[in-house]
């Protein structure tokens, strides 16, 4: 398990962002997001999946949610001002983002993207996301987080 650094952390660095990194074995890749709270000793509510939307207007959309929850596609919709939003195919994920699944984060895709994350991590003291890539994530503050990629907060889980 290699511990260098990963492009999300050399974001935070560069940005003063404080994060603590957080690696763990991933013997059959890409593992699930309860697999990985577990695995780093984290409450999964404060552990986050990133996940990639498009819009009606075929704008692109980023939602940060707990792990354990699902994406309400109607309020994240409602919250970027869209008729309707859907997940976008697994195969559109790395040529649009620059990452694979499992291990897609909001910081340092190739394009900036409209980021959510839901209200249930906003008081959270600190949340979890990927850093880029299986087996690495990040802890930080959800506000210096979405400070970072000028994200805000909205209720988008379920």
């Amino acid at each position: 398990m290699s511990e260098e650094k990963t492009n999300v952390m050399r974001v935070l660095d560069q940005k003063k962002v404080a994060y603590t990194p957080h690696w763990y074995a991933h013997p059959d890749g890409a593992v699930d997001g309860a697999s990985v709270a577990a695995l780093i000793g984290k409450n999964p509510e404060a552990v986050c999946k990133t996940l990639v939307t498009q819009g009606a207007s075929k704008k692109y959309y980023v939602f940060v949610i707990p792990v354990g929850r699902e994406l309400d596609l109607k309020a994240a919709a409602k919250a970027v001002r869209e008729k309707s939003i859907e997940m976008i195919k697994q195969a559109q994920l790395l040529p649009l983002t620059g990452y694979i699944h499992g291990g897609c984060s909001p910081i340092g895709m190739k394009k900036q993207f409209p980021t959510v994350f839901d209200e249930s991590v906003e008081n959270q003291p600190t949340i979890t996301v990927s850093a880029g890539k299986i087996g690495c994530q990040v802890e930080a503050a959800p506000v210096d987080l979405a400070a970072l990629v000028r994200g805000s907060f909205a209720p988008v889980s379920k």
